[in-house]
């Protein structure tokens, strides 16, 4: 399979969704150098998402993009469950002055729907692909009805064949060492998943669909030793945090500068991610079964972040990383494409 072809982009290198440090800028500047960009929409309102849209689409001028969604079910607010996180965050919320009452609860993140197709089809991105599984039967047809290529991570064999069977066109296949959310969907089991060097091949025997690997990949060599596991091409996420166009912030900028070490934990979101260690995982997880329900537990730790990024500190932030961040550099994100690309040639 000829992935840059059938995707109509120069290299088959994916630039990963990354909702919350990133926007259309980085997604521009990947597509423009040949690469696929993709704009994360998962913590976009409708209007938001238009803006995004519209400014992407001006910024590549007719060069493919992907615009990523959730399509995870929204939980039930379970009352109990939220007295005893709080409860357990009490004694930080006391330290940062916070009245734990006046907290507002709420998603954070909303999962993909009509409405949000509504503002999608006008712009008819090339690619639209979607962590934790899929959206409803109907969704998915209305999707591939305008043109757009769907696609969807799966972390297990099992979630490929799954995937495929319903009607994903391409597999994202994303390895253990991935930053940021795990895109599982059929289980929660961590320990069900594998490294990328491990999966990455058997899900290329199991389906027939293009597979493209994702986690762990940083630099050149990485490039060429998923290619020749058969792979039809990459997605990279953390290298590219460091890049000019992302928002990461400054204290996220910091700890990927250092060798703190990552771990999956739930205390941000409610669901296993992969980020640096900080107080807030060290304090409460790094997997805590009080956390609320995905994407509840964001409600709770918001003032605690607020509070600590006015004065400096990340104790409390999400600081989603790779296994691997020997590639995060400040350069452009054209540049850093170019260089990965490379390591894939025609």
């Amino acid at each position: 399979m000829d992935l840059a072809r059938w995707l109509g982009i120069s290299h088959p290198l994916l630039q990963a969704p990354m909702a919350g440090v990133q926007g259309h800028a980085l997604a521009a500047a990947v597509s423009n150098a040949g690469g696929l960009g993709a704009l994360p929409a998962a913590m976009l309102s409708p209007q938001q998402l238009a803006a995004e849209l519209t400014a992407l689409a001006a910024a590549t001028a007719g060069a493919p993009f992907n615009v990523n969604f959730f399509c995870h079910v929204p939980p039930r607010p379970d009352s109990a469950r939220e007295a005893r996180w709080r409860e357990l965050l009490r004694p930080a919320y006391a330290e940062a002055g916070i009245d734990p009452q006046t907290i507002p609860s709420g998603p954070g993140r909303a999962p993909f729907s009509h409405e949000y197709a509504d503002v999608l089809e006008p712009f008819r991105p090339a690619v639209v692909s979607f962590h934790f599984g899929l959206p409803v039967p109907e969704l998915v047809a209305r999707v591939k009805a305008w043109g757009s290529k769907v696609l969807s991570t799966a972390t297990t064999v099992d979630e490929a064949r799954w995937l495929e069977a319903q009607g994903a066109d391409a597999i994202v296949a994303q390895g253990l060492e991935a930053g940021g959310h795990r895109g599982h969907f059929l289980a929660d089991d961590p320990l069900l998943q594998l490294g990328g060097f491990a999966l990455w091949p058997q899900v290329v025997q199991a389906v027939r669909i293009p597979v493209i690997a994702a986690g762990g990949i940083a630099d050149a060599a990485g490039v060429r030793a998923a290619r020749e596991l058969g792979v039809a091409g990459v997605q990279i996420g953390t290298a590219y945090l460091l890049c000019d166009e992302a928002t990461t912030s400054p204290l996220h900028r910091a700890a990927l500068r250092t060798d703190a070490p990552t771990v999956l934990t739930n205390v941000f979101t409610g669901r296993p991610a992969r980020g640096i260690v900080n107080r807030a995982v060290r304090d409460w997880g790094p997997i805590n079964p009080l956390a609320p329900a995905f994407p509840l537990a964001t409600a709770s730790i918001a003032p605690l972040r607020a509070w600590a990024e006015a004065r400096g500190h990340a104790d409390f932030s999400p600081l989603w990383s790779g296994q691997n961040r020997s590639g995060c550099r400040e350069v452009p994100a054209a540049e850093l494409t170019r260089e990965l690309a490379a390591a894939w040639p025609a």
